[in-house]
């Protein structure tokens, strides 16, 4: 079984890192993903961009990274319960995706608060839509962060 540990000790995987990279993939200009949604670059950064902005690989990863420690931090101040690598891993792509306030506000924290681990995990697979829309590309990673969450 994977071990918990306290939450402070823990920050995103080399394996975690890697699937969210995958997941947002790379765009060196603007766009918006989702109609009505906000515009996005690099690897999915949000932050003051623009439609017309551009960014390169080198600046996508510098702002993967400083967007990875504020979704981290967003996590470590509302989860308070110990968490595996996988579970850290896991939360902390969800959170990536659908922002550290959702996440800390779902139902999702309020399991995993309470020490319901496995409901926390179920709950994943919730956040597949954009919209009222079911998105295949939200359902295929959902189902990556719940098999992060679940490793044994």
């Amino acid at each position: 079984m994977n071990k918990r540990m306290a939450i402070g000790v823990l920050s995103l995987s080399a394996a975690g890192l890697v699937a969210i990279l995958n997941f947002e993939g790379f765009s060196e200009t603007a766009y918006v993903p989702v109609p009505g949604d906000v515009p996005t670059i690099g690897f999915g950064t949000t932050e003051g961009v623009k439609i017309g902005d551009r960014i390169t690989p080198e600046e996508a990863i510098d702002r993967a990274y400083e967007d990875i420690k504020e979704t981290e931090a967003a996590i470590k101040r509302c989860v308070k319960v110990p968490l595996s690598q996988g579970e850290f891993d896991a939360f902390v792509s969800l959170a990536y995706n659908i922002g550290g306030r959702a996440f800390c506000r779902s139902t999702l924290v309020k399991k995993l608060n309470a020490g319901d681990y496995e409901g926390a995990c179920n709950e994943i697979k919730r956040w597949v839509y954009a919209g009222e829309k079911k998105v295949d590309g939200l359902v295929n990673r959902r189902n990556v962060e719940f098999s992060f969450c679940i490793k044994e």
